[in-house]
């Protein structure tokens, strides 16, 4: 509850250009603060991934139709969420003070007493140039630069932009809000003196794997803007910087750019898997597939936990076991001390690095990250006769898909690719004592699966990737595998344990990932370009 002596504010917060991660630290600061949010259409909605589970999300899109707002509108909305003792993020595209309507709404807060603050963006004049390789200024060619609306405000009498002088500028012009007005704008330098051959580019979707460039003479670009279909939200830069090296455009040059790649996790770690393509220029599409269920509430694993100390070796299988069992030990107030002098084994490096975020460093890790290479790896690295070793990772699948067509279990059942026995079979027949403990069990997820059926149709999809054999079996109870199989969709798998299952689903696989790891993963999708 909110005491009604608390002081509201209201955080005016550039969100940037378009990328989630291209906000400012004292941004995603505000944003976990906030008890109400407040954003605009062009606002990436993955920046609220930073709010608090219980903050107040309202959107305030400014269009024509039903669920538009005014600016009007949202004035009212801060002043009344702010008035009643909130923490407020009024969440803008770009920078809130570049034609963002920012000067009014710091107005109307200063004239209601209510306190606030203003947190630049990165605006999209600035990031269109560095993500289209386009330099604003260069010693050599451009000394100075000049931001201008390609929209005034609607209603107004005589225009502020002063066209002759724009036309004697001689730096870099960056219009924004231009699309509307292209060939306004394109005729008005020209009449007042802009050569018609002046170098001009136009830049859509700023910063997003659907960025698209088009370059030409000023006399030219609408044309062109119009035959290629480049509508809002874009920057149209004027000049010579316009006329760029194709070379510069780093971002637009990464292998992943622009594709579509399917990612099939659980919630988490499908964000964890975008944020990485993302980085790559590629563009994610989520599709959840399974849920992490844990178990370190089941008799058995507390039992095991209160005599952990007696263990020679515990071994992890997954960087989820390791979130998991590290999330119990954090509500029981233990850490890693639980573990004694017993020594720890990591499946692969992903699992090896989860540990190492809790401050525990695998003694073991195999080269090759499978069960299998773990159980024959650490035979040879260790004798582990009459050693007691626990294994803590997830449930053993109770039923496999086999290609002969046997019926798969119901979908509230457990999914398959969940542990096999193999592990701790070889174990044994080292003369050690395992213990086999579940700290967490894999359940099906179903999601709104009619957008991606339409996109495989629609030929719009790159890549499906799949991380596990229970992401492959998720997916495949909810999308045919008729209609990939039809489709020019690619099929990465992280291994061949999941590979094994998607051949079970008569899925063709087109690339297998060398090192077992999301990255791993990642790197053969983009070996598959260069």
């Amino acid at each position: 509850m909110i005491s009604d002596e608390r002081q509201g504010k209201v955080y005016l917060v550039g969100a940037g250009p378009g990328r989630a991660g291209l906000i400012t630290v004292r941004g995603t600061e505000v944003l976990k603060s906030a008890d109400c949010v407040i954003y605009d259409k062009l606002v990436n909605p993955d920046l609220l991934n930073y709010t608090r589970p219980d903050a107040e999300i309202i959107h305030v899109p400014k269009r024509t139709g039903a669920g538009s707002f005014t600016q009007e509108e949202i004035n009212r909305l801060l002043v009344e969420k702010a008035s009643s003792g909130q923490i407020v993020v009024r969440l803008k595209g770009g920078d809130p003070c570049i034609f963002g309507r920012g000067a009014e709404e710091a107005a109307v807060l200063a004239e209601a007493g209510i306190d606030f603050e203003i947190v630049p963006g990165i605006t999209a004049g600035i990031a269109a140039g560095a993500y289209a390789g386009i330099m604003l200024t260069d010693r050599n060619y451009s000394s100075q630069v000049v931001f201008v609306t390609g929209q005034e405000a609607e209603g107004k009498q005589k225009s502020n932009i002063d066209w002759p002088l724009l036309a004697k500028f001689g730096g870099t012009i960056v219009f924004y809000m231009a699309m509307g007005n292209l060939d306004f704008i394109t005729g008005e330098l020209i009449k007042n003196g802009v050569g018609k051959e002046t170098p001009t580019a136009v830049i859509a979707d700023v910063s997003l794997p659907n960025q698209r460039v088009v370059e030409t003479s000023l006399a030219q670009i609408s044309e062109k803007c119009k035959a290629e279909k480049i509508g809002p939200p874009a920057i149209v830069v004027v000049g010579a910087a316009a006329e760029s090296d194709a070379g510069l455009n780093w971002f637009m040059n990464k292998p992943l750019f622009g594709k579509a790649i399917v990612v099939t996790r659980n919630e988490k770690g499908n964000a964890d898997f975008a944020a990485k393509i993302i980085a790559e220029g590629g563009n994610p599409l989520k599709f959840t597939t399974i849920k992490i269920k844990p178990l370190t509430q089941s008799n058995r694993f507390l039992k095991t936990l209160a005599k952990i100390v007696e263990y020679d070796w515990i071994i992890f299988t997954s960087a989820n076991g390791v979130t998991i069992f590290f999330d119990c030990l954090q509500s029981l107030g233990k850490d890693g001390r639980v573990f004694g002098s017993a020594k720890i084994a990591a499946i692969g490096s992903e699992t090896a690095g989860r540990l190492s975020e809790f401050g525990i460093r695998a003694d073991f890790v195999p080269s090759v990250f499978t069960s299998k290479e773990l159980g024959k790896q650490l035979i040879g690295f260790a004798n582990l006769q009459s050693k007691k070793v626990l294994l803590l990772r997830s449930q053993l699948a109770p039923l496999e898909v086999n290609r002969q067509g046997r019926q798969p279990p119901p979908r509230d059942r457990l999914l398959t690719g969940l542990a096999s026995n193999e592990l701790a079979g070889l174990l044994i027949q080292a003369k050690a004592e395992v213990d086999d403990v579940a700290v967490y069990t894999v359940v099906a997820e179903k999601s709104e699966c009619k957008w991606l059926a339409e996109k495989i149709t629609e030929g719009t999809i790159d890549w499906l990737t799949f991380a596990s054999p229970s992401s492959a079996r998720g997916f495949f109870e909810q999308i045919g595998s008729e209609l990939v199989n039809s489709s020019n969709i690619k099929v990465a798998s992280i291994g061949p344990v999941t590979s094994e299952q998607l051949k079970n689903h008569g899925v063709r696989v087109d690339v297998q990932a060398a090192e077992h790891t999301i990255d791993g993963l990642l790197a053969a999708i983009k070996g598959m370009y260069e």
